[in-house]
């Protein structure tokens, strides 16, 4: 029987792939950073190029500064954006207040299950390291090694299971809910910058 800890094993990130907007995402290989910019071109999205079904994920993140009102900035999981019955786990940043980080999880396409956490800084102060443990029996969600939230599987109900990408973005979000979400968009402050540093995935993908 396989070791539960084997999933929890993890390499730096080296090779991601740009959904939209390349111009936008700033990928450095060697040093394990990248840079996201939402300006007038729109934002830019980036994920992993494989698949992992299990295993801790982290990142550094400073998240850009200025008035972010009405953007989306973020780290997550999921089995395939833009899906309609993915499995996803998030982090997310909303533009309307920096002290603040939403975490939810999907499975099938269900979300509903958003929590709001205190983080007790502006996030765009400095670099702070996210973490997402995804067990086949629990997820947890770290901010600078404190657990800020955990949900185990419970027996009958459905839980993430599919095969996940590392994704993340920065996009102006406040079309949705009327701008009650991340707050309308502004923009005087643009470019907006997402840096990632230190981004590390399972040692092990799934396969595909």
């Amino acid at each position: 029987m396989a070791d539960p800890a084997l999933h929890h094993e993890t390499q730096p990130l080296k090779q991601i792939a740009v959904d939209y907007t390349p111009e936008a995402c700033d990928h450095c290989a060697e040093s394990n950073s990248i840079a996201l910019t939402y300006d007038h071109r729109g934002g830019a999205r980036w994920r992993t190029t494989s698949r992992f079904q299990y295993g801790t994920f982290s990142a550094h993140i400073k998240c850009p500064g200025g008035n972010t009102s009405g953007l989306n900035f973020n780290l997550y999981l999921s089995s395939l954006e833009g899906d309609k019955s993915q499995d996803e786990i998030d982090f997310e940043f909303l533009g309307k207040d920096r002290t603040i980080v939403q975490t939810n999880y999907y499975t099938t396409g269900t979300g509903n299950r958003e929590q709001i956490h205190d983080l007790g800084f502006d996030c765009s102060d400095g670099f702070h390291k996210y973490v997402i443990k995804w067990d086949k029996d629990f997820i947890e969600w770290l901010i600078d090694e404190k657990v800020v939230r955990r949900e185990d599987r419970k027996p009958g109900e459905s839980f993430p299971d599919k095969p996940m990408f590392l994704y993340a973005s920065v996009w102006d979000a406040s079309y949705i809910d009327n701008a009650r979400w991340t707050g309308p968009y502004i923009g005087c402050d643009a470019p907006y910058v997402c840096l990632y540093k230190e981004i590390h995935v399972p040692s092990r993908t799934a396969v595909e």
